[in-house]
C-alpha cells in the first residue's frame, strides 16, 4: 500500500473513552467501524484504507472543548435513528446550514461529535 500520509492535513483521531467494550460497541452498531485491538486500554479505528483513529481508555470522562470530529452522512436521518439506537444522545439537530443538514451528538463516554449531509 502506498504511503497516503498528507503534509498537515489530519491524520488520525483519538477518542478518549471510559468503558472499552462499550465504546466499541457503539461505534460499530451506529456506524459499522471495526477495530484492532492493541491491549486492554487501546483499539485502533480502521477502516478499508487502514487505521484512521483510536480509542483510549481513561478512566476520567473526555474534557468540555475538544475538537469537534465530523462525519459525513449520505443518510443523516438514518444516522440519527443509528446513533439512538446504539445509545448515543442526540445535543443539538438536525439542523440546515449552507451546504446542507448535521447533527451533534455525545457517544456513551461523553465525546461529542457530529454528523452532516448534504441537503
Amino acid at each position: 500500500m502506498a504511503d497516503t500520509h498528507r503534509h498537515h492535513a489530519i491524520d488520525y483521531v483519538e477518542l478518549t473513552v471510559t468503558d472499552l467494550g462499550r465504546a466499541k460497541r457503539f461505534y460499530a452498531e451506529a456506524f459499522g467501524w471495526e477495530f484492532t485491538d492493541y491491549g486492554p486500554g487501546y483499539a485502533g479505528i480502521r477502516d478499508a484504507d487502514g487505521e484512521v483513529g483510536g480509542l483510549r481508555l481513561d478512566t476520567e470522562p473526555p474534557k468540555a472543548g475538544g475538537p469537534l470530529v465530523l462525519l459525513f452522512s449520505a443518510d443523516l436521518d438514518g444516522t440519527v435513528a443509528s446513533v439512538e439506537a446504539a445509545g448515543g444522545t442526540v445535543t443539538d439537530g438536525p439542523y440546515d446550514f449552507p451546504g446542507g443538514r448535521r447533527f451533534h451528538f455525545r457517544d456513551p463516554s461523553g465525546n461529542q461529535l457530529g454528523a452532516w449531509g448534504q441537503a
